[in-house]
């Protein structure tokens, strides 16, 4: 209970920094990227075969480098954490969460669907990232960084998301 509400404290205190100051949107979203992996259940077999927790970010999209600096020395199921920025789905494969930015709204529909029960989160930004088949979108509600969920997306995936991120979340899709 104390890692939730240190997760809704962190990204409600980052959010007010946005406020002051739209440039530190990366800085949220990275901040969460990271927490969102504390609240996925992660198949055994998954995780198994991987010595280091990889964070993705598709596309040209400043939050790669964020990310880097949010995780560096950060530990994930055990294992230390990477950020890997990445320009082609194929090299995804090694993902246990990727944020598709959005230089890659051209290909989102194709991309979701090549992605559709595959066991990595999906990340993006937009309302309708989640309507599209997308696991978890960043949106903004009064000049704050949330996040929509489709339980859908997820469970055809096998991963299971914890009740207490979906209690935090704007919205819960099913």
């Amino acid at each position: 209970m104390k890692a939730l509400a240190a997760l809704v404290a962190y990204g409600v205190l980052l959010s007010t920094v946005v406020s002051a100051q739209s440039t530190a949107t990366e800085d949220v979203e990275a901040a969460y990227l990271y927490q969102f992996g504390r609240y996925v259940e992660w198949p055994a077999d998954l995780l198994g075969n991987s010595d280091t927790f990889k964070i993705c970010v598709l596309g040209t999209d400043p939050l790669g480098a964020i990310l880097g600096e949010t995780v560096a020395g950060k530990v994930l199921t055990g294992r230390p954490v990477a950020a890997i920025q990445i320009l082609a789905l194929d090299e995804s494969r090694d993902c246990h969460i990727l944020f598709i930015g959005p230089s890659e709204n051209d290909r989102l529909p194709e991309l979701l669907k090549a992605l559709a029960g595959v066991r990595i989160l999906t990340v993006g930004r937009g309302a309708d990232f989640t309507r599209r088949g997308g696991m978890i979108g960043f949106t903004s509600e009064e000049r704050r960084v949330r996040f929509v969920i489709n339980v859908a997306a997820a469970d055809a995936a096998k991963l299971m998301l914890s009740s207490r991120l979906l209690r935090i979340a704007l919205r819960v899709e099913r």
